[in-house]
């Protein structure tokens, strides 16, 4: 079994994928459109890697608000999400990535890579982060790697529930803001 880890952006797809023991992230490439709403290609190229690889799981970086709240990028990462859902019939779990672009940075600095060529890097370093962060946790609930599986269907599962109960916030709270505004 292995796991896709993505980083989502407006124009580009950092992706990374890992081992089959589940204990590493190896960082593979980034996916590149010319506007943010041409996915056909990206997901076809996912959907590539998917089957190269045989990945069984996609975990896709949450971008959050520093105040744990949700904004338009994580709309449109979930809506992502769901267009993933659809065409691969992989289970999608959302994985808060706050900070990783700051520390696929400071990685980037430390192993000598140029401040004018870290673009071309930092999502796909960013989805690596993404999806060893992922792959920790479930080493630590299971006590190291070998029942990793069983805990990331448990996640897959919690994170649907989370994910129904952070868009009924939303709604909530845009109605309340309408409500406001009328």
């Amino acid at each position: 079994m292995r796991i896709m880890g993505l980083d989502f952006g407006s124009k580009t797809v950092g992706v990374a994928v890992s081992d089959e023991l589940l204990i590493t992230a190896q960082a593979k490439e980034i996916i590149r459109r010319e506007r943010e709403d041409k996915l056909r290609r990206t997901c076809a190229r996912i959907e590539e890697l998917i089957e190269e690889y045989g990945v069984e799981r996609i975990v896709l970086g949450l971008p959050k608000n520093m105040n744990d709240t949700q904004g338009d990028r994580a709309e449109k990462t979930r809506e992502f999400g769901d267009m993933l859902i659809r065409r691969t019939g992989l289970d999608v779990v959302y994985w808060d990535e706050r900070l990783t672009t700051v520390a696929a940075d400071k990685v980037m600095m430390e192993t000598g890579i140029r401040r004018e060529h870290r673009r071309d890097y930092v999502d796909m370093i960013a989805a690596a982060l993404i999806l060893q962060g992922y792959l920790d946790h479930l080493a630590m609930q299971t006590g190291g790697a070998g029942k990793t599986a069983d805990v990331a269907a448990d996640h897959v599962e919690n994170g649907r529930k989370q994910t129904e109960n952070d868009r009924k916030q939303t709604e909530n709270r845009e109605q309340a803001e309408n409500g406001k505004l009328a």
